[in-house]
């Protein structure tokens, strides 16, 4: 049976690095409807953030661009987002994958985060090709919560 989305936003903001903690809110914010547990939320907090770090320190190096994050999610508690850029993109996406691995070694970065990432989601895609921008998929399904009775 396939899942019909029953929310969805999108949103786009400067890659400014102020903006890492707003799009790590606006996650927060939207997949509350689905009353996440406290693990659950921190997990996608922290996912979109590390997306969204890597569109404005990576993708945009030293140059302003637009960040673009939509959010789904489905009847079946599944959270989605993109994080897509039209930055540099990444011309070697495997070993961009590679814990460590980082564009950015003169200001001492651990790496782009996607080990993170597919450790805090079930899934995790990546699309980019050099100067064509890179896109983030990211999914994760919630549990059910037991109902309080009142």
């Amino acid at each position: 049976m396939k899942s019909t989305v029953v929310n969805e936003v999108r949103l786009a903001f400067p890659s400014v690095s102020a903006n890492e903690a707003f799009a790590r809110s606006a996650a927060a914010s939207f997949c509350a409807q689905l009353n996440p547990t406290f693990d659950e939320m921190s997990d996608i907090k922290c996912a979109v953030s590390e997306a969204v770090t890597n569109a404005i320190v990576h993708g945009y190096r030293d140059a302003l661009g637009e960040v673009q994050l939509s959010m789904k999610i489905t009847d079946d508690r599944v959270f989605r987002a993109e994080i897509k850029d039209k930055g540099c993109g990444i011309s070697n996406v495997e070993e961009a994958m590679r814990p460590l691995f980082t564009t950015d070694p003169e200001n001492e970065r651990s790496g782009m985060g996607f080990t993170i990432i597919e450790n805090f989601m079930d899934s995790l895609r990546v699309v980019s090709a050099p100067g064509k921008g890179t896109r983030v998929i990211i999914t994760k399904k919630l549990s059910m919560l037991p109902r309080v009775k009142g």
